[in-house]
């Protein structure tokens, strides 16, 4: 860790409201950090303020699934207010942070309003990093929000519509190659499920294409798929994408990207649709602190989640880089859902005149699907062990039912699930938005192939 970080050792209690005025924690982000952070105050006698620029919470890790046409967004998002209803101490804003003065302990909102705090939270996550090429973002969309999600299920359907309509026009269409562009979590996913879509859920669909012919090629930068997981599980989600048809190319980077085609290493690949997974950076926030960065802008913190010189000044979740035994500990769910429970019990701590607590993170494992009925997981907790197929794929169906948030979506996912799983039909195949996909028009201009 860097030394700015190393000189951060004080984790005495601070004080910095007068006596008898209820401490003010001043909440940004309603993420996973976020919401778990406002819950561990509710039965503190502190105010809790939330501050995000959308209304509601979402369940990332199934955001794939909305993209894929398998759930709705109503299945993996709840309103903040709804979430935080019953807590008594805690108020909700929509607005977005606009500046932040922590000599003053002062943050200023987009609406202009200027809120005070004792305790400053930042848990805005991270948004997707296209390594200098912003200018690629419109062409190959990531997936972080909602709005990411119908974009990307806009895309993918329409690819298939317009090719019927092409079809039925002039009797040919542009290949439909559906191009996923970097092989972590997220990409494995991306692909696996376009693939399922089009070779068991649309096969029926069409009268004037054969959807089962789409190819899907998934483009990594590193050696391997899933490279933070073990080696024999990126080899098990290397052979399942394999089985689905799934064209899975390592080592390879892409050099240029352009309306319906993408570059990789001199070799032009069509494109109807492509899709961005290969990188990610931390929210423009983190600058705000002046505190010492990471090269994806991720905030410098100790073991007390705070960037240095700043106790009154927690950093949780995407947003925080934080090494232990010698490593980063991961900007996924899990640790962002522990940091903010953490959260809870440091400020416990000051308010009792005792020293925080420590934050560790109790790592239960990894998990990423791919496809139907196929998934790989590395468990940890409460047992140790590699799994994949439909071992893996239970445990993953198991564990994200579990943390969704709120009885009615548990019960609207799994019935999802069951009917899609057992009736080869998927209910959220709306298109929104226009009728056009970058590089389309000029594709069914060019001459037609031999």
């Amino acid at each position: 860790m860097s030394e700015p970080v190393q000189k951060v050792q004080d984790s005495s209690p601070i004080s910095t409201a007068s006596p008898g005025r209820r401490k003010h924690v001043l909440i940004v982000g309603g993420g996973f950090g976020g919401i778990h952070a406002a819950q561990s105050l509710a039965h503190l006698p502190v105010d809790v303020t939330v501050v995000d620029r959308r209304n509601h919470h979402l369940f990332q890790p199934l955001l794939y699934q909305v993209a894929l046409a398998v759930l709705s967004p109503a299945d993996i998002a709840q309103p903040i207010r709804m979430i935080l209803r019953n807590q008594t101490n805690a108020q909700v804003l929509m607005d977005e942070v606009a500046g932040i003065d922590v000599a003053r302990r002062e943050v200023r909102l987009g609406s202009g309003a200027r809120l005070t705090y004792d305790y400053l939270v930042l848990a805005t996550g991270a948004t997707h990093s296209y390594f200098d090429h912003d200018e690629w973002a419109p062409l190959a969309p990531g997936l972080k929000t909602v709005e990411d999600a119908t974009e990307i299920r806009r895309r993918v359907l329409l690819a298939f519509e317009l090719a019927e309509r092409q079809m039925v026009e002039y009797g040919w269409h542009p290949p439909l190659n559906f191009v996923v562009i970097g092989g972590g979590p997220t990409g494995v996913e991306l692909a696996g499920a376009i693939s399922d879509i089009a070779k068991l859920y649309m096969r029926h669909d069409f009268r004037h294409i054969d959807p089962s012919k789409a190819r899907v090629v998934l483009l990594e930068g590193s050696p391997r798929v899933l490279s933070m997981y073990p080696e024999d599980l990126s080899a098990r989600a290397a052979a399942s994408l394999a089985r689905l048809g799934v064209e899975v190319y390592t080592g390879k980077h892409v050099t240029a990207l352009g309306p319906g085609w993408v570059e990789v290493g001199g070799q032009r690949i069509e494109a109807a649709v492509t899709l961005w997974a290969a990188g990610v950076r931390a929210s423009p926030l983190g600058k705000m602190l002046g505190a010492p960065l990471d090269q994806r802008g991720c905030v410098h913190v100790d073991d007390r989640l705070n960037p240095p010189e700043l106790p009154g000044v927690f950093v949780l979740g995407d947003l925080a880089h934080l090494e232990q035994d010698g490593r980063q500990i991961p900007g996924v769910a899990q640790p962002a859902m522990q940091m903010g429970d953490h959260v809870g019990k440091m400020i416990t701590a000051d308010l009792a005149g005792q020293l925080r607590p420590a934050f560790r993170y109790f790592d239960k494992g990894d998990m990423a699907t791919i496809g139907r009925h196929a998934a790989v997981a590395r468990v940890v907790w409460p047992f140790k062990a590699h799994l994949s197929g439909l071992p893996a794929w239970m445990t993953w169906l198991s564990v994200h039912i579990f943390f969704l948030i709120g009885f009615r979506s548990r019960l609207s996912v799994f019935w999802s699930w069951f009917w899609t799983y057992f009736t080869f039909t998927r209910g959220a195949r709306l298109i929104t938005g226009d009728q056009v996909l970058p590089g389309w028009q000029e594709q069914i201009q060019l001459p037609r192939k031999p």
